[in-house]
């Protein structure tokens, strides 16, 4: 079986933060650090060159395949800014009808800038996932 190739590292979240030139992209990403360590109590941690993840559970796939990975994290990218939030979209569509501007396709959600959605509600979707993954995953 292949390992999967999004793994954490010990590359600083903060470098990588700062090296987005885009100035709105770059203040989002701080922002959203600000957030999820705040709603999860979890360190940032870079998974792989570009996801700022928090936390880690073991996911199991209907298939049994086993892998470990982060109940919440994001990435800033070029075109907007990919959120990952481990929740099923029946238990997620109650937020997203509050949240704001944002697009979704099979495992994450699309923000193009912070200022589009609605913080509470975001906050509110971070830590209905935390303690979601958590409370059925104690690692």
């Amino acid at each position: 079986m292949s390992e999967l190739k999004t793994q954490p590292t010990n590359a600083s979240v903060e470098d990588f933060l700062n090296a987005i030139e885009h100035p709105t992209r770059n203040d989002d990403g701080f922002k959203l650090l600000q957030i999820f360590k705040e709603e999860t109590g979890k360190d940032a941690v870079m998974w792989g060159p570009s996801i700022v993840g928090f936390g880690s559970y073991s996911y199991q796939y209907s298939s049994g395949k086993v892998m470990d990975w982060f109940p919440v994290g994001y990435s800033p990218r070029k075109q907007s800014i990919a959120i990952y939030i481990m929740l099923e979209w029946t238990i997620l569509e109650p937020f997203l009808s509050k949240l704001g501007k944002h697009k979704k396709s099979k495992g994450c959600l699309y923000i193009n800038k912070m200022s589009d959605v609605d913080e509470e509600i975001f906050r509110e979707m971070i830590r209905t996932s935390i303690n979601l993954v958590y409370h059925n995953n104690q690692k």
